[in-house]
């Protein structure tokens, strides 16, 4: 059991086992199965490179035993920081073969970040790419193990594709499928990201079912271009239903249109998984008629709402494919809507749970119950959803009630066709392309600009990416403080560059609330009024 971990109640898992949506098996166990029941079927595209079901167990197998040989054993946490890459999957899978838990960082950040991953997850090793775009990983990689005492084991990317070739036999120890297979990271609605732990039952859950709403066979292809490290293109469906299906993932090159619609024509591609932000660029960009892209069969959309017109634009261009939005969170809870919604039904709603065990209750502000039609905040209780954050206590209780549900801050209504209908959210998350940010973050990072007095961060409305960030700032006395210089600051503060204010704007003093708190209502109000929008 590890220390900081908190688990479902006994009462809640023996009934999830009964029900058969916990299999009391491991991640790494399920997966060495699908893999050797699929043998030469090709199971990853990546560049130029192709790789078989055969291939990936044997190459995962030898990542993992090089792992052990540098002392990783079960419940040690590794935060993995690599792109999209055929490493990542290697060392993914390899991972859960020895029972070590990764700590999924994202390609885009940076020291901030990572070194928080490194000491609230008491990471014992670090697996890097050597450098991420102006991010040198390896003198990141120095500094951390100099900080750090339990990070003793640094893995590059470069070593992981020399583990995977090099044939080892790896032990095999006992697993507990009711530990953490996966740290995924939270939006981060209190500063930096807090840890979510989805044990091997959970996750295994989460993409059986997600993948049962997907109309996926064995001869269809996903295209990845979202970072793996993320819970939709990992696990909902994504890497992991398509590889239990027996189906094949290409791996794309970044989220531009063209090398990627190239990529889809070339592999006949049938299922995308975008957010609305990287679907709409698409939808622009002249190369989407200049391939045959007719193998699409589904394009899920998640991390942010998908605005119906968006939805029937989609349609329109991509004639042979339907649009399945997903609506979910990396806690637990996943909504789709169906394939065989009504066409208003899929354009209107972003769908509903996946899991016959799943319970959700729309409450208002009092937490009392509120009757079909009218916006509340959406709480969540299931087989697949977390019962407490990794090693926060006082959070976990705020974020979950006495009886187990997930407040997940998102506001709702539920639909007449008993799909959800997402209005908003409640919590200070500012949604930048799927990306979630939390303001508090930011505000924390920028309060230490010598220029800065007091500091608010909003959403501002973005046509391509939903929301930018907005920073309305008091600044000191005779001060003056420009939007470069406010992010030439959160640089080297170590903030990862999607997280930067897009625009700043200076104010004698902030909006407040009767109580005397920001008031943050106030502000997007003034960035609303202002009539800009940045797309």
């Amino acid at each position: 059991m590890l220390p900081g971990h908190v688990r479902v109640p006994p009462d809640f898992a023996n009934r999830y086992r009964t029900a058969g949506w916990w299999e009391g098996r491991s991640l790494g166990d399920v997966f060495m199965e699908a893999f050797a029941t699929h043998g030469d079927r090709e199971a990853l595209v990546g560049g130029t490179e192709r790789v078989t079901y055969r291939q990936l167990a044997d190459r995962s197998r030898n990542v993992a035993a090089g792992l052990q040989r540098l002392g990783l054993r079960p419940l040690d946490r590794v935060v993995v920081h690599l792109p999209n890459s055929l490493e990542f999957v290697y060392a993914y899978f390899g991972l859960q073969l020895i029972g070590a838990i990764p700590v999924m960082a994202l390609p885009a950040h940076r020291r901030s970040e990572i070194e928080h991953f490194v000491d609230l997850g008491g990471a014992r090793a670090y697996l890097h790419a050597g450098r991420l775009g102006d991010l040198d990983t390896g003198a990141l990689a120095a500094d951390l193990q100099r900080a750090h005492a339990s990070l003793e084991v640094v893995v590059t990317q470069a070593a992981v594709s020399t583990l995977a070739a090099r044939e080892a036999a790896v032990g095999r120890p006992s697993i507990d499928p009711a530990d953490p297979a996966v740290f995924l990271l939270s939006g981060g609605t209190t500063g930096l990201p807090k840890l979510i732990p989805r044990t091997h039952e959970d996750y295994l859950h989460n993409s059986r079912c997600a993948g049962a709403v997907n109309d996926i066979g064995r001869d269809d292809a996903l295209l990845v271009v979202l970072p793996l490290g993320h819970n939709f293109p990992l696990a909902c469906p994504g890497l992991q239903a398509f590889l239990l299906a027996g189906a094949r993932v290409v791996i794309g090159e970044g989220s531009g249109a063209a090398a990627n619609l190239a990529l889809v024509a070339r592999e006949r591609v049938t299922h995308l998984e975008l957010v609305p932000a990287v679907l709409i660029r698409w939808l622009e960009d002249p190369a989407l008629a200049e391939h045959d892209l007719q193998s699409i069969r589904i394009v899920n959309t998640g991390g942010q709402r998908l605005q119906p017109e968006v939805k029937r634009r989609t349609l329109d261009l991509l004639p042979g494919a339907r649009v399945q939005e997903v609506f979910g969170m990396a806690e637990g809870l996943l909504c789709f809507n169906r394939l065989d919604d009504p066409p208003q039904v899929m354009v209107e709603t972003t769908g509903r749970p996946v899991s016959p065990g799943d319970e959700i209750r729309i409450v208002d502000e009092d937490g009392s119950e509120v009757a079909p039609g009218v916006t509340g905040e959406l709480l969540c209780r299931g087989p697949y959803t977390i019962r407490g954050y990794f090693q926060a206590p006082a959070h976990n209780a705020k974020a979950f009630t006495p009886d187990g549900f997930y407040r997940s801050g998102d506001l709702v209504r539920m639909h007449s066709s008993g799909n959800l209908v997402v209005q908003g959210r409640s919590k200070d998350l500012i949604n930048r392309g799927g990306e979630k940010i939390s303001a508090e973050e930011i505000e924390d990072l920028a309060l230490g600009h010598p220029a800065i007095l007091n500091i608010a961060c909003v959403p501002m409305p973005d046509r391509v990416l939903g929301e930018r960030i907005c920073a309305f700032a008091v600044l000191r006395p005779s001060a003056s403080l420009t939007l470069e210089e406010l992010s030439a600051y959160l640089l080297g503060r170590g903030i990862a560059k999607f997280k930067l204010p897009e625009r700043l704007e200076l104010l004698a003093e902030l909006p407040m609330t009767r109580i005397g708190k920001v008031s943050k209502r106030n502000l997007v109000e003034m960035v609303g009024n202002s009539g800009r929008d940045t797309g």
